[in-house]
């Protein structure tokens, strides 16, 4: 069966000489692996890098019920870049999403909300101007409203403590250890009021931001089965003063 769908490349891997095994995330079917050819020169329709991080691609997919590996039939670039490529600080942001969404989105099916969001989030960040240090942690937070553990924030209150497991603010401790004290607690209540137009406005250190990115893969550890320590996360640690 034929598919024509958007696509967002997650990560791809050599296969022999000349083939690619790519992970996408698509808009008709969720989460696709699929094989395709990149030939030796650049005369062929297929170029190598169009299967770079979070490339976003319009593809034609020839799907088989019995497959877990589909076949590429036809690609283009959907939105080109033009600044990320260009950008150490946005290409490092973008290298670490990829990780990112690769393991977060492992078992999602069609998710026309997820999709949209991811899509229109690169998409903020490739027109935005340099800088956008906060950005990683609103977009991994905010993910998690799409894949079903987006916190209970309506409730928080100066002290709470918040409880990584039941992703709410409580008064008092539970009994399990996976919460957060006041000050982690705080600091995800500030998150949650940042969008990209406003995450400027609040001012963190690089302690501060980065402390937050370890509540966030902790929490995502917690909700996403087999969510594993991320290699890029230390280059993401070291970016802004």
């Amino acid at each position: 069966m034929l598919i024509k769908t958007k696509a967002i490349v997650l990560r791809q891997v050599k296969y022999g000489e000349r083939k690619l095994i790519v992970d996408l995330l698509t808009e008709a079917r969720g989460r696709v692996s699929v094989a395709t050819t990149v030939p030796k020169t650049q005369r062929g329709k297929t170029k190598a890098q169009y299967f770079q991080p979070l490339t976003m691609l319009d593809a034609e997919l020839d799907m088989k019920r019995s497959d877990t590996l589909h076949h590429l039939r036809d690609v283009r670039l959907l939105h080109p870049y033009a600044t990320i490529p260009f950008d150490p600080s946005k290409l490092s942001i973008v290298l670490f999403l990829a990780e990112f969404l690769y393991y977060s989105t492992r078992d999602e099916q069609q998710n026309d909300s997820l999709f949209a969001y991811v899509e229109n989030s690169l998409l903020w960040l490739d027109g935005c101007p340099s800088g956008a240090p906060n950005f990683h942690l609103v977009f991994t937070m905010r993910l998690s409203r799409f894949i079903g553990f987006f916190p209970y924030t309506e409730d928080y209150h100066e002290g709470d403590i918040f409880d990584l497991r039941a992703a709410t603010f409580a008064h008092d401790a539970p009994l399990h250890s996976d919460f957060l004290n006041a000050d982690d607690a705080a600091r995800i209540s500030t998150l949650m009021r940042m969008n990209y137009e406003s995450m400027h406005l609040f001012r963190m250190s690089r302690h501060d931001r980065n402390r937050i990115l370890d509540v966030i893969m902790r929490y995502y550890r917690l909700h996403v089965p087999n969510f594993p320590e991320l290699r890029s996360l230390a280059v993401m640690k070291e970016l802004w003063d």
